[in-house]
């Protein structure tokens, strides 16, 4: 057989497993309709912030930037605020910022989470005990609090360290979910074939268990960066988190000190609420069809 074939050969298995791939991911998406309108729910405020970035200054974002409380017009689409701020700015820049701190505290959380709970569910005994002991008593300390004291003996809070921050405190529920499931795999028979066939203990945990878990690392991601928006919005209404930077949670912060409700400005208020409202409906929609995918007890329902 001479190269030529060969690389014919490698380039035909290349693209057959390819196609497999985008058919099942196609097929994901059309079994689970819920999911896929997430996803796009998501999608249209992230086309949304990055789109709208190539339309306007991030100067017009600033303080100062335009006149104060403007009514939205085809000047400013949605108006002013108090702090002369163009609001549709505002929001182009707020939006990705948001997304930002939610995406790396959910991805802080879940590596840890998963790191302990294969660990706990693996090798169970000490490990195991040590774990989940310190699991259930960082889930039965207020973790608000804990934010709370955290973000303001942090002297210059930016959104990647207020995502590490909100991460680090967001790992127990991914930890228990990933060691309840460890703890079912690996008695499973391939887990005793892989041992007998001399796989050690990591090649086991990484080639056998990991993989089963992909369905649970997933909704338990989605879980995760949900929390961490809704913990990072929390801590910035109330004046904690990134200070220079708008997002939508300081962006509320703002409306709410000075009184925009009670001034009659809704596109100061309005817009962010909105905003939240669809990220949170795309992420349950979500979280519910990977819940329904990954437990084995609700596949027999509908898929939706």
């Amino acid at each position: 057989m001479n190269t030529a074939t060969v690389q014919s050969d490698t380039s035909h298995t290349a693209g057959s497993i390819l196609r497999g791939v985008v058919r099942s991911m196609f097929g994901f998406f059309k079994n689970n309709r819920l999911f896929t309108l997430g996803v796009f729910l998501l999608l249209a405020l992230y086309l949304f912030g990055e789109i709208g970035a190539m339309t306007i200054s991030p100067k017009m974002a600033d303080m100062g930037a335009a006149k104060l409380n403007l009514k939205p017009s085809s000047e400013n689409l949605l108006g002013t605020d108090g702090l002369g701020r163009d609001m549709f700015a505002v929001m182009v820049i707020g939006i990705p910022n948001t997304f930002k701190i939610g995406f790396l505290a959910g991805a802080v959380g879940v590596i840890i989470g998963t790191l302990i709970g294969l660990v706990a569910g693996y090798y169970r005994g000490y490990a195991d005990t040590i774990f989940s002991s310190f699991a259930d008593v960082m889930l039965v300390i207020p973790t608000l609090a804990i934010l709370i004291t955290v973000s303001a003996y942090v002297r210059v809070v930016t959104v990647e360290i207020m995502a590490i921050i909100v991460g680090l405190l967001s790992w127990p529920l991914p930890a228990r979910l990933i060691r309840s499931q460890t703890l079912s795999l690996r008695e499973r028979l391939f887990v005793d074939v892989a041992r007998l066939s001399g796989q050690n203990d990591f090649e086991i945990i990484i080639f056998q268990i990991l993989p089963n878990l992909t369905a649970y690392l997933a909704a338990s991601f989605v879980g995760a960066v949900s929390g961490g928006i809704l913990a990072s919005v929390g801590l910035e209404v109330l004046g904690l988190g990134p200070q220079n930077v708008p997002t939508i949670g300081r962006t509320l912060y703002y409306a709410f000190n000075y009184s925009a409700l009670f001034k009659g400005m809704w596109w100061w208020w309005g817009p962010p609420i909105v905003t939240l409202a669809i990220i949170f409906t795309g992420l349950f929609q979500m979280s519910v069809s990977l819940d329904k995918y990954a437990n084995p007890r609700l596949q027999g329902s509908t898929r939706n």
